[in-house]
């Protein structure tokens, strides 16, 4: 079973100010995901001609359930406010999206403040995945690029996610180096490879962690990360 996530800005051409579904779609299927978490997308958007893009990811990839929740809502750089779960389905937005070829019994949102004055609002999303291992809980995210705000953050999801079921399988770009990651959350990682920049990664700031046990997993299970026609981001992958 792979995981993985991704940082697809908005599925933005790697070295071009364009955005092109195939692309990110040839990305997805390259990927081959069983389950696939997103950040940075677009619903909806005229940047990126007004696409699901969520939905198009779904398609590449075979996924039987999906989730596009919005971090925020309206146009970029002229009317972004917080999304709050409440928008109508075909509204413009900006935010995460988690994907599973595998049913998936329950979701939950969680909605992360922003910590400074005009710093953008963040969301989690937690879908209950019926795995070939049997259930699995995976949660995808994406945190602030300003600290300490990421690590007040990851404090705060963390506690969110006390009474969910373990095993639990945290992801996204937390935008925080492993060290940190380890010092705050105190979760195992399953992935570990330089994410960022795309062309030449000098750092791993998208993560997958564990919380609990997964029955077979090995030590140091099989894990990477792939360069795509999108993004400034590298995928992280994890086969576990």
């Amino acid at each position: 079973m792979r995981i993985v996530t991704f940082n697809i800005q908005h599925g933005l051409a790697a070295a071009q100010d364009v955005v092109e579904l195939n692309r990110l779609q040839r990305a997805v299927r390259d990927l081959d995901p069983d389950v696939l978490c997103l950040q940075e997308v677009d619903h909806r958007q005229e940047r990126s001609g007004g696409a699901d893009q969520t939905a198009a990811a779904a398609q590449a990839m075979g996924a039987v359930a999906h989730r596009f929740v919005p971090a925020l809502t309206g146009t970029p750089g002229q009317d972004w406010v917080a999304a709050t779960g409440d928008e109508p389905p075909d509204a413009p937005g900006y935010g995460i999206a988690l994907l599973s070829r595998h049913p998936v019994a329950a979701w939950q949102v969680i909605r992360l403040p922003a910590l400074v004055a005009g710093e953008e609002t963040r969301a989690a999303v937690a879908a209950q995945v019926d795995s070939p291992r049997g259930p699995l809980t995976v949660v995808n995210t994406h945190l602030s690029y300003l600290r300490p705000s990421n690590r007040q953050q990851l404090r705060l999801l963390v506690d969110a996610l006390a009474d969910l079921p373990r095993p639990l399988v945290l992801t996204g770009d937390l935008n925080l180096r492993p060290r940190a990651v380890r010092r705050v959350a105190g979760l195992r990682a399953l992935a570990s490879a330089r994410t960022f920049p795309a062309p030449a990664p000098v750092k791993q700031i998208d993560h997958v962690l564990l919380d609990g046990e997964l029955p077979g997993l090995r030590r140091r299970p099989a894990t990477g990360s792939v360069r795509t026609p999108v993004s400034d981001h590298r995928a992280l992958w994890v086969e576990i």
